[in-house]
């Protein structure tokens, strides 16, 4: 497995962010990356997509992306140039979605529950230490299993797929 350091500045939201919060449901008759990350978090923060840097990382309560079986949700923040998600339970759905899409997921309660919006993160996702650089903690996550790392080093299933099949 390759290793791979993400770095950026926490966001934090709380429990039971549904993915009608990530990404609204008035913006889903688009599949476009661009579109989708330009109301990516919206109505939980309506300054989320002009704000947000690449690398910058998600951190949220527990359950996150409950709600509505959508795609949408991991390509929304994906595409706002969200590094990774860091929470301490992910509903099940959002997860493999998030795989699925190449967006990184870590599950980790104790980053969750220390980080605030503003610190600065780095993330690795050989080991799942997440260290916390504007407190100088350090927390655990899993490492991602060997198929899921494949899937995020392609850039999510259907490049998976296509390299695969030796397209």
């Amino acid at each position: 497995m390759s290793e791979t350091v993400f770095r950026g500045r926490a966001w934090k939201f709380g429990n039971d962010v549904d993915t009608d919060a990530i990404i609204p449901a008035r913006y889903l008759n688009t599949s476009d990356p661009e579109v989708l990350a330009a109301h990516c978090m919206e109505d939980a923060d309506p300054e989320f997509s002009s704000r947000v840097s690449a690398g910058d990382m998600i951190v949220g309560g527990k359950n996150f992306g409950c709600g509505s079986s959508r795609e949408h949700a991991p390509i929304a923040i994906k595409a706002a140039g969200v590094s990774c998600v860091i929470a301490p339970s992910f509903a099940r759905i959002f997860y493999r979605n998030s795989f699925n899409m190449g967006l990184p997921i870590f599950e980790s309660a104790q980053a969750s529950a220390q980080t605030v919006s503003g610190d600065e993160l780095e993330v690795n996702t050989a080991t799942g230490v997440i260290r916390n650089i504007t407190r100088g903690e350090e927390y655990r996550a899993e490492p991602f299993p060997p198929f899921m790392v494949e899937l995020i080093e392609a850039g999510g299933l259907i490049p998976f797929v296509l390299r695969e099949m030796g397209k």
